[in-house]
């Protein structure tokens, strides 16, 4: 084989071989996820109950998840849980962030400790809150055990509660990870900056918040992203904690979906359902990456 053959092949290989490596990854994603999504979707406007029944319904499966006092039950503690859990979650790791941030003693070992929750899965989570916060259990029977007869805590079994306790167990778990996110952050900030604010007479308070966190804005966004996302889809630990109830005191659109899709045999208004999901993640996800993409096409 001749010089020049040799070249082509291997340039040919070069170019190919990654294709042909990551060409099962890549059908199987466009089949099984966004396959799917379609397949889904098409579910919504049929008429669709037990078994999926491909008959044309148009937006009728929608008009019967407005019309659902359960659907809008399920949307409202999506909007409770989502700006408590985001809300809390970022002031607690933010706060952490800069405690730690004071390079203290015992940095490691406290981070760990922080940290740790996250790496429980959200079942783990659910069913360990689920323990604690039992009437009959947990605090509320440890009160009583210690003298405190008058303690009450019963937010798991009171539905206008419930779903304060999935807040609960959801800042729980995923402050520690927020703050890892804004340490790293504040482990970047170039240190000049602070001693020539420090030189001027700027308290560490006001150099905090006029100087290093506005810098991290891009940390916040990602944080706010990520937060938001898991708050949307939050599944398994409101049924491991909650399961939804008291009745559907505690229902989110993702349990919902579910109720609906596999166990009241409604596949329609379940498709439907998780359709508006994903619209909802959509309208946040889609304004982030257009925002990230014009702001390096602007920075090139």
């Amino acid at each position: 084989m001749s010089v020049s053959a040799q070249e082509a092949h291997y340039g040919f290989a070069e170019r190919w071989l990654p294709r042909l490596v990551l060409a099962p990854s890549f059908l199987l994603t466009l089949i099984f996820l966004y396959g799917f999504i379609l397949w889904n979707g098409y579910l919504s406007f049929t008429v669709s109950r037990l078994m999926p029944n491909l008959e044309w319904a148009g937006l009728a499966q929608y008009q019967v998840l407005f019309e659902n006092e359960r659907w809008w039950v399920a949307v409202k503690n999506l909007f409770i849980f989502a700006g408590l859990f985001i809300g809390s979650g970022m002031a607690i790791g933010i706060g952490l962030a800069i405690f730690l941030d004071q390079k203290i003693r015992g940095e490691g070992v406290l981070r760990t400790i922080y940290l740790y929750p996250m790496a429980l899965s959200f079942v783990v989570t659910g069913t360990a809150w689920k323990w604690m916060l039992n009437p009959g259990l947990g605090l509320e029977k440890l009160m009583h055990d210690w003298g405190f007869t008058q303690f009450t805590f019963d937010w798991l079994v009171n539905s206008d509660m419930s779903i304060y306790t999935v807040v609960i167990a959801g800042v729980w778990q995923s402050s520690g990870f927020v703050m890892a996110l804004f340490l790293a952050g504040l482990r970047g900030v170039d240190d000049s900056i602070l001693k020539a604010a420090q030189i001027d007479g700027a308290s560490l308070p006001r150099i905090y918040w006029k100087i290093i966190l506005p810098a991290l804005r891009p940390v916040f966004f990602s944080t706010l992203m990520i937060l938001s996302h898991i708050a949307i889809k939050s599944f398994d630990l409101v049924m491991a904690l909650t399961g939804g109830g008291p009745g559907f005191s505690s229902d989110v659109p993702a349990t919902f979906m579910y109720a609906m899709a596999f166990t009241r045999g409604q596949m329609g208004v379940g498709a439907a359902s998780s359709m508006m999901m994903l619209a909802t993640v959509a309208a946040l996800v889609v304004p982030y990456l257009y925002s990230e993409l014009r702001g390096k096409k602007n920075g090139e």
